[in-house]
């Protein structure tokens, strides 16, 4: 089939370690067409959602550090979602307004047959740090708000607490504010900007020192292994783009208690793919945008996760139109 990637420009991607890349590449070793587009390059005209698609051809051999793994292999056109066999959204965050209008877009789409995955109103409804506080059995701690007085209380009941932005990603605007932290009032004076801006407050999770672990779910079911992302030394963010180092492991019993607790949940709303932060015993971020850590599971341990998430793509594509 035909299948539509909504992803960032291609010659910005790591093709080495970029899960996009990835699920591309065993798509494509399984047959599939695929095609690639912008978030701007979607459109609506006539009542229809379209995109400006380019179809590109996945090199088999090629040096996936470089730039040449990748070839056009047509001309770019206009295309109605709908015509696709599955639509995949990867563009990475900010979670921004055109994102949103995005997802509306995908919802459209798919009210017009289009096969969506993960879809728009799955990902517009499940913000990435607020969606884990439906989940309170399995998390920290945690207060959301932008009251100065709640935070403070907060902080004063636990003495060590992590403070961090709504929309932040790759470990940006975290904090770690220990009892006796001079700086808490400007710390939560900038990231709440003075009062007008909701942040998050979790009680700080010692367990960090051996890694913030990603477990991804795919179709509802967990990889059997997670990518535990060990800080550097002093730092509190486990984050790969925050200086982490990625080390596969098999999955607790704790942590499959909580994949299999939230996985079944999730994926009947419509998100196919899911990447679990969980510290310790808890979950600390559910993120459903573009989960990652393909790559860096598959060349530790063996299994080949990208494999494993287009035979779950062409499984849903079965299912009703445009269901999951």
């Amino acid at each position: 089939m035909r299948i539509l990637f909504i992803v960032d420009p291609l010659p910005g991607l790591k093709a080495y370690k970029d899960s996009s890349v990835a699920m591309m590449r065993a798509l494509s070793a399984r047959g599939h067409e695929i095609s690639v587009a912008l978030q701007g390059d979607l459109f609506i005209e006539g009542g229809a959602v379209l995109a400006r698609a380019e179809p590109i051809e996945l090199l088999a051999n090629a040096d996936l550090h470089g730039q040449d793994w990748w070839r056009a292999a047509g001309e770019s056109s206009d295309i109605a979602l709908s015509d696709f066999g599955a639509v995949v959204m990867r563009k990475d965050p900010p979670f921004d307004m055109e994102y949103v209008y995005s997802t509306h877009l995908l919802d459209f789409a798919q009210a017009a047959g289009a096969r969506v995955f993960n879809q728009g109103a799955a990902i517009r409804n499940h913000p990435e740090k607020l969606s884990i506080t439906e989940f309170s059995a399995f998390t920290a701690p945690t207060l959301v708000t932008r009251d100065m007085a709640r935070l403070r209380a907060f902080h004063a009941e636990h003495g060590d607490v992590v403070v961090k932005p709504l929309d932040g990603m790759g470990g940006m605007g975290i904090f770690r504010v220990a009892r006796q932290d001079p700086n808490l009032g400007a710390i939560l004076e900038t990231l709440t900007d003075n009062g007008t801006r909701s942040i998050m407050a979790q009680r700080y999770i010692p367990e960090i020192v051996k890694g913030d672990k990603r477990i991804l779910i795919i179709d509802g079911e967990p990889v059997p292994y997670a990518l535990a992302r060990i800080p550097l030394a002093g730092e509190s963010r486990g984050n790969l783009a925050a200086g982490g180092r990625g080390v596969a492991q098999p999955l607790s019993e704790r942590d499959l208690e909580i994949a299999r607790a939230i996985g079944p949940v999730l994926a009947q709303r419509g998100l196919l793919l899911v990447g679990l932060d969980v510290i310790g015993d808890y979950v600390t971020e559910i993120n459903v945008t573009s989960p990652t850590c393909f790559v860096e599971i598959t060349e530790q341990t063996g299994f080949d996760v990208a494999a494993r998430f287009a035979q779950a793509l062409e499984e849903a594509v079965q299912g009703p139109r445009g269901a999951v």
